[in-house]
């Protein structure tokens, strides 16, 4: 064991941890769920830290041996080293002092034993006067919420996003020649193609891919510099114009400073704007994900117009029954995706005066809703979406069977007696041009023509 002492007083620790007494206080204080700030909102702190070591370092406020050792220790964090020692609760103090003093305290000790001398040791290397310089919790913490959420957006969720429109998109190709009924309310409606309706799942996953990119922008202005609250105080003049360089240099993204510093330490509004848009995507992949549940409904009893690939046994009880299983996994997942916004919501508008004090449950909900769609969008379309195929067959009869192709015939007799049309076709159990034939409104050959449901899709690309 060994002992610390931070303001209040002595915290004994085990000797082979490098975090210090404030983590250790919040891990007394704390024991709430057993959840921690994910990976990539460590790296980010650790990106930050480096950032402030090289630039204090730069500006000679601290000597180049102690920012070296500070620079190496905030590269280990990056790497992923010590992780286990990243130990604090996710609902802890408000704005994250805790967080911050964790990743503080761990540089701290580790450049400690790299400048050979024992962890704890805080005359060599200060987790607040060396590793924390020219910081504070309050524009660090908005400040690793912004990186971790960009690093995470560009490397796993747009790549995902791209494959599943690429994907959707080649669907909607495949697909452009069968014929089938279209729905509305549930109820039959006019012809389309099978590529028709995938292309329009196509083009909703790239416009929500645009607006996620277009909110993403936001997370690009970083409050860093601004200290405790905007004013920037026990900062050298140069330093937010040369920390934001730095982390510009390590992420190769294209942070910069925020336009007010005081407004960018208030509010974490760019959390809540990107989480309005995965917000978005989600409802618009849970309806894509109930579209292929319906159309795959079956296979003898429902629509049965596209197949689905097995991937497990659907039932415990019934023999060989197979579920859209990918589909519930992505629903699931877009149910949890819009519970975290509304945390995320609610967390957001709690900021009071000079700061927001809910940052820690904001950072775990956007990073968690990041992480989830990224991974079932990924599972989505590689264990369900690229499996799928059509069954032409019960497509093609669904639209030769549509009492909704009698619409076809409002330019000839006008809507109302079209509507009889499908009516008596509805009674008698007949097709609309069986009854069209009938009544003599068109011959054999004019009504296999004229009401040839391939002829009535409109465009096919």
């Amino acid at each position: 064991m060994r002992i610390e002492e931070d303001t209040l007083g002595r915290v004994i620790l085990p000797e082979n941890v490098y975090f210090g007494a404030q983590t250790k206080r919040a891990m007394d204080n704390f024991p709430i769920s057993g959840l921690r700030l994910p990976r990539p909102f460590i790296k980010a702190q650790g990106i930050i830290k480096l950032a402030a070591a090289k630039t204090n370092g730069s500006l000679g406020l601290i000597n180049k041996r102690l920012s070296k050792a500070i620079e190496k220790a905030a590269e280990e964090v990056i790497k992923g080293l010590h992780d286990k020692d990243f130990v604090v609760d996710v609902y802890q103090a408000g704005a994250g002092t805790s967080q911050n003093m964790n990743i503080n305290e761990v540089i701290a000790n580790r450049a400690v034993e790299l400048l050979g001398k024992k962890r704890g040791d805080y005359k060599v290397v200060h987790p607040n006067d060396h590793v924390n310089m020219a910081q504070s919790t309050n524009d660090t913490i908005p400040t690793a919420i912004y990186i971790s959420a960009s690093e995470l957006i560009k490397e796993q969720l747009a790549p995902s996003l791209k494959a599943l429109h690429e994907e959707l998109s080649t669907k909607s190709r495949e697909f452009s020649r069968i014929v089938k009924s279209g729905r509305t309310h549930l109820q039959d409606a006019v012809p389309m193609t099978l590529g028709q309706e995938f292309s329009g799942y196509a083009e909703a996953v790239k416009n929500d891919t645009k607006r996620i990119q277009r909110a993403s922008k936001s997370l690009l202005y970083l409050p860093i510099g601004g200290n405790a609250l905007g004013t920037g105080i026990n900062a050298h003049p140069r330093f937010q114009a040369m920390v934001v360089k730095e982390i510009r240099n390590i992420t190769g993204i294209n942070f910069t400073k925020a336009n007010n510093l005081f407004e960018g330490i208030q509010n974490v509004n760019p959390a809540l704007e990107v989480s309005a848009s995965l917000r978005g995507l989600a409802i618009t992949l849970i309806k894509i994900a109930n579209d292929i549940r319906l159309l795959s409904s079956g296979p003898r009893t429902g629509l049965a117009e596209i197949v689905l690939p097995p991937v497990q046994p659907g039932s415990s009880i019934m023999p060989g029954k197979v579920n859209p299983v990918m589909a519930e996994m992505l629903n699931m997942v877009c149910f949890q995706v819009i519970g975290n916004d509304t945390a995320i919501a609610y967390a957001t508008q709690a900021s009071q005066l000079e700061l927001n004090v809910m940052m820690p449950v904001i950072a775990y909900n956007l990073l968690f809703s990041i992480e989830i769609l990224s991974n079932a969008v990924k599972a989505f379309n590689e264990r369900c979406l690229q499996g799928i195929k059509a069954n032409e067959q019960k497509c093609r009869e669904f639209a030769e069977n549509t009492l909704a192709i009698a619409t076809a015939l409002n330019p000839l007799i006008g809507y109302s007696s079209a509507a009889k049309v499908s009516k008596e076709a509805y009674i008698n159990g007949k097709t609309v041009k069986e009854v069209t034939v009938e009544k003599g409104i068109l011959g054999e050959k004019e009504a296999d023509a004229f009401l040839n449901p391939f002829k009535l899709i409109g465009k096919v690309k």
